[in-house]
């Protein structure tokens, strides 16, 4: 019964580090669009 819980806490733990990976690489791609925009707009 243990062996299955920490399974299950293991792929809980996995789904939260793929989450938190997800989101600092979509926080870096908008950060990197904006930069590119605004490089853009200041060289205009």
């Amino acid at each position: 019964m243990s062996k299955l819980t920490d399974m299950m806490a293991g792929a809980g733990m996995s789904w939260m580090m793929g989450g938190m990976a997800l989101i600092w690489i979509l926080a870096l791609v908008a950060l990197i669009l904006a930069i590119a925009a605004l490089v853009k707009y200041l060289r205009s």
